[in-house]
């Protein structure tokens, strides 16, 4: 099997409520199925609609006099062996389906903006926090990651290495680079922000210059929304352009299947120049150190 769809659920936030997010969540992983998905990706922190301990928190992290609310917002945090992650483990394989399903992570000082991506037997093959928390607003609240991880996910005959990276994350260069580095096939990316012509771009600049499919969920909403696929395939094989665009939502829930094609994606990366063939590392290298001494 050459293809791979994956489902895109945009709906909108569950605040708080890891009860009614669950059975949404399963609710949504069946709908995808029934579509015809091999892999579902929720939006970021889906376990609580990425809601912040206090309303302020977004502007001013830094407030006092939220003590309560602060140990309230951690007692949400949940682990990846939780009975919560573990209803999506049994969803999975039930299924069939694999499933990146995203919640604050409870770990040891402050959480953590995590994904897991479940396989279709229903084992986690991948645990990523995100690297580059929003420390200037609410995820002041939350520790960081501290590495960019891909990891082989197999759907029915087809061996995919597959990499996560979560909303701010696609602001950095580096962050796609280092999956594609490692590897990835695909990069699926959790969200919750609003998506403007500039959001939109660094998305299609992360694919164009990897040349890797770039999936994009966000939470549907007026100033959410606008969930994004870009297959990463600039040119035709006659060298014409093409519109990596292959996906783009409204604000109101949806769900959305994207379907990549691996063998027409391996095709176009040994054709063209872009990726990791003609970089010289060894000059960034030398730069970063020059950057850093002064």
């Amino acid at each position: 099997m050459s293809n791979v769809k994956i489902a895109i659920v945009q709906e909108k936030q569950i605040i708080n409520n890891l009860d009614i997010s669950l059975k949404v969540g399963l609710k949504k992983c069946e709908e995808a199925k029934a579509l015809g998905a091999d892999l579902v990706l929720f939006p970021e922190m889906w376990s609580i609609g990425y809601q912040p301990p206090f309303e302020s928190a977004w502007d001013n992290p830094n407030e006092t006099g939220h003590d309560n609310e602060i140990e309230k917002w951690n007692s949400l945090a949940i682990k990846d062996n939780s009975k919560y992650i573990c209803e999506f483990k049994k969803h999975a394989k039930k299924l069939k389906i694999a499933i990146a399903i995203t919640y604050l992570k409870k770990s040891k000082g402050k959480p953590e903006n995590a994904v897991s991506i479940i396989d279709s037997n229903g084992k986690i093959i991948l645990n990523y926090s995100k690297v580059h928390t929003c420390s200037f607003s609410m995820e002041s609240f939350l520790n960081a990651g501290s590495e960019f991880k891909v990891a082989e996910l197999n759907i029915d005959k087809t061996t995919l290495k597959v990499g996560a990276m979560i909303c701010f994350d696609r602001e950095f260069p580096e962050s796609a680079r280092t999956l594609a580095l490692k590897g990835a096939d695909i990069i699926l990316i959790p969200n919750c922000c609003s998506i403007d012509e500039n959001r939109k771009s660094q998305l299609r600049t992360r694919a164009f210059e990897n040349m890797i499919p770039m999936i994009m969920a966000n939470y549907a909403g007026e100033n959410l929304g606008h969930s994004l696929a870009f297959d990463g395939m600039a040119y035709s094989e006659e060298g014409h352009y093409r519109d990596m665009l292959i996906c783009e939502l409204g604000t109101d829930n949806n769900l959305a299947i994207v379907n990549i094609n691996l063998q027409v994606l391996k095709q176009y990366q040994e054709r063209e120049v872009w990726g990791n063939k003609y970089r010289k590392p060894e000059t960034y290298i030398m730069e970063e150190r020059i950057i850093k001494n002064e």
